[in-house]
């Protein structure tokens, strides 16, 4: 992760609330606007934050959930799901029986089998987590 979304992920973590506003973030880690700006866009597009509206204000909250990590990696579905039909387009295009095409099918099989394996271990997960801390 980039250092400055690190930063920021480590602040709203860290926070009694969980959620700060971008003037607040600003204010503890002493970096400009534009700093936090970038930050928070990244950690959204990762999934591992959300943005809300403060009650009564026109400024934003941003938000660690306790189950970022699960939606962060949950949302990789996605991602292996884009990289699987590239590989598959490649494979076809270049032949399974070539050198390179076999190195793509191999990939692909990886990108396959972590599909799988990350499925049933957020399942795992899920029912650990409830063990752990009940239902939410």
């Amino acid at each position: 992760m980039p250092r400055m979304p690190a930063r920021v992920f480590a602040a709203l973590l860290a926070s009694d609330s969980g959620a700060l506003t971008a003037a607040e973030l600003g204010e503890r880690l002493r970096v400009s606007p534009a700093a936090v700006s970038g930050a928070v866009r990244y950690l959204a597009q990762q999934h591992m934050i959300s943005r809300e509206r403060e009650p009564g204000t026109r400024r934003d909250l941003f938000r660690v959930h306790g189950n970022q990590w699960y939606e962060a990696i949950g949302n990789r579905d996605a991602v292996i799901k884009r990289w699987e039909n590239a590989l598959r387009e490649g494979v076809a295009g270049l032949g399974a029986d070539t050198p390179a095409g076999r190195r793509l099918a191999e990939t692909l099989a990886f990108f396959e089998f972590i599909e799988v394996e990350l499925a049933a271990m957020m399942e795992r997960w899920r029912a650990h987590r409830e063990d752990l801390f009940g239902r939410d």
